[in-house]
Parts: structure tokens; sequence; C-alpha cells
């Protein structure tokens, strides 16, 4: 496993909109030497780790602690 790398903008270049999608698409790609296949693969990856998460944690919250809030799988349309 290797270390997390750590990717922030230059504070000289960076706006109130930071982060900013082109740089965090850049730096996923840098990530991976500019293999986007890489890249997609390891991004799927985070996303059906990150949804079976979601459903361990609906499974032991109880309705009460979440005052009737239930996760969304999929995300909204763009």
């Amino acid at each position: 496993m290797q270390p997390a790398k750590s990717f922030r903008p230059d504070p000289a270049c960076s706006t109130s909109a930071w982060p900013d999608r082109a740089w965090e698409v850049e730096a996923v790609l840098a990530w991976h030497d500019d293999d986007a296949k890489a890249a997609i693969r390891t991004l799927l990856d985070d996303c059906r780790h990150l949804r079976r998460q979601l459903a361990l944690a609906e499974s032991v919250m109880s309705r009460g602690m979440a005052r009737g809030w239930t996760p969304r799988y999929e995300r909204d349309a763009l």
C-alpha cells in the first residue's frame, strides 16, 4: 500500500472555487502517471468501496439516529 500523496494547489494560484474540478482531474491523472484507464479503475473501486460502506452504515444505523433520512446510492443527474 502506498502512502497518501498530498496534492495541494499553489496557494498563490488558488481561488475561492477550490477544489477546481479541472485541477482534480489533472491530480488524478498525475497520480496514475497519465494512465486514464488506471485512473478510471481506481475511481470505480473507490465508488464501489463507498457504496459498501454506505450499505454497512445503513444496516447498523437506527431510523431515530438519522431522523428518517435514508441514503441514496445514486446521485442526482447533472
